[in-house]
């Protein structure tokens, strides 16, 4: 059985983050969708209390914290809000591949504190990755096309790349700052407009072979492994984004009077909330449990991982609206966070997979033999 009882260290972090969230992220977050970026003061605040090193290793100066304890802090820190935490600089979501492989190369991005935007070229829920095109040749590859909306696009010293070339083998391989990318803004209307959110725009890029960091079965391996952290990290930002949305229309309609009584005594809101409630603790849960055995190495940890997103996402979409349409006209407009939270919502599944394409990795999972999770 596994035990979901935070340790007395698990506690103490996210008591920390929770007081960041509220004291420190909620009360700019319209301040930095504005300004489009996450003021260096804070992200520098988050940094010394060591929240930008997580998931990296020991050996690259970062904590090495296990994914459940990240989860529990992600969720804190994202109540506060989305597109801030989704803004931070740092190795970000390739942490997670110097967690489960070392490399020189990544561990230099971490001692450097550069910010590392990363583009999974390699997934199948990407429905943009098409566009781009990567041919080996004799002394590395050259790339072509414009990626699909990647975070912090806008602030990258370097790209991380996980990809499948044409004829069809996996790869990983970095871009630095002596290399020619454009950046594209693109029609990106949604939220998480702190995270730097863009394309990346490649004409023949070429990638030089002291770059590439893995080819064939190791590449593959290595981004199966990498990205179940990343998906299970995103989807925990996910579930703080919706406990914020719970909370706040649970307050607003306990405090709301229409008609001389407070309008969570109508049957209709006091249903919704409820379901808001048990969309947010499902999956919460299920990261949780993604996150366990990612800890543990289990072999069904990626299945897992895909599980929880797609939940998150689902669950997220449905949550965020439903503030949305509690607060009446209030959830329509800038004042009121419950808009913002729904537009991150909605970008926060463009950058990491829609529901049905996760669920169809998952069920192709399970029909080659994955039989763990099949009643999740």
């Amino acid at each position: 059985m596994i035990s979901f009882q935070p340790t007395d260290e698990e506690t103490e972090f996210v008591n920390v983050a929770t007081k960041v969230a509220k004291d420190k992220i909620r009360p700019i977050a319209h301040e930095c969708e504005d300004k489009k970026q996450v003021p260096s003061s804070l992200s520098n605040e988050i940094a010394e209390l060591g929240f930008l090193s997580l998931e990296a290793p020991e050996s690259g100066g970062g904590l090495e914290f296990p994914l459940i304890t990240q989860v529990q802090i992600m969720t804190a820190l994202s109540y506060g809000d989305l597109g801030i935490i989704q803004g931070l600089p740092g190795v970000n979501d390739a942490a997670s591949f110097l967690r489960t492989k070392s490399h020189p190369s990544l561990e230099n991005m971490l001692n450097n504190e550069k910010t590392v935007a990363f583009l999974d070229l390699a997934s199948d829920d990407q429905p943009w990755g098409n566009q781009i095109q990567l041919n080996a040749q004799r002394d590395g590859y050259v790339v072509n096309g414009v990626s699909q909306p990647v975070r912090l696009a806008r602030f990258a010293d370097s790209i991380l790349v996980a990809g499948v070339d044409a004829e069809g083998t996996s790869v990983v391989f970095y871009l630095d700052e002596q290399d020619v990318w454009q950046f594209e803004a693109g029609d990106i209307r949604l939220g998480l407009l702190a995270s730097g959110i863009g394309c990346f725009s490649f004409n023949q890029t070429e990638v030089a072979v002291d770059k590439v960091l893995a080819k064939g079965e190791e590449a593959e391996e290595w981004i199966k492994a990498a990205r179940a952290r990343i998906y299970i990290l995103q989807a925990a930002k996910q579930v703080g984004s919706m406990q914020a949305a719970l909370d706040y229309a649970t307050e607003y309609t306990a405090e709301r009077v229409a008609f001389g009584q407070r309008i969570a005594t109508f049957q209709g809101v006091s249903f919704r909330i409820a379901k808001m409630a048990i969309e947010t603790r499902i999956a919460n849960h299920l990261v949780w449990e993604a996150a366990v055995k990612a800890d543990e190495e289990e072999k069904d940890a990626s299945g897992l991982a895909l599980s929880a997103l797609h939940r998150a996402h689902q669950s997220a979409r449905y949550v965020t609206d439903s503030a949305v349409q509690l607060l009446g006209g209030h959830g329509y407009i800038q004042e009121y966070p419950a808009e913002k939270w729904a537009r991150d919502a909605l970008a926060q599944v463009t950058l990491y997979g829609r529901e049905k394409d996760l669920l169809l990795q998952r069920g192709e999972q399970i029909l080659a033999g994955d039989k763990v999770g099949v009643t999740v």
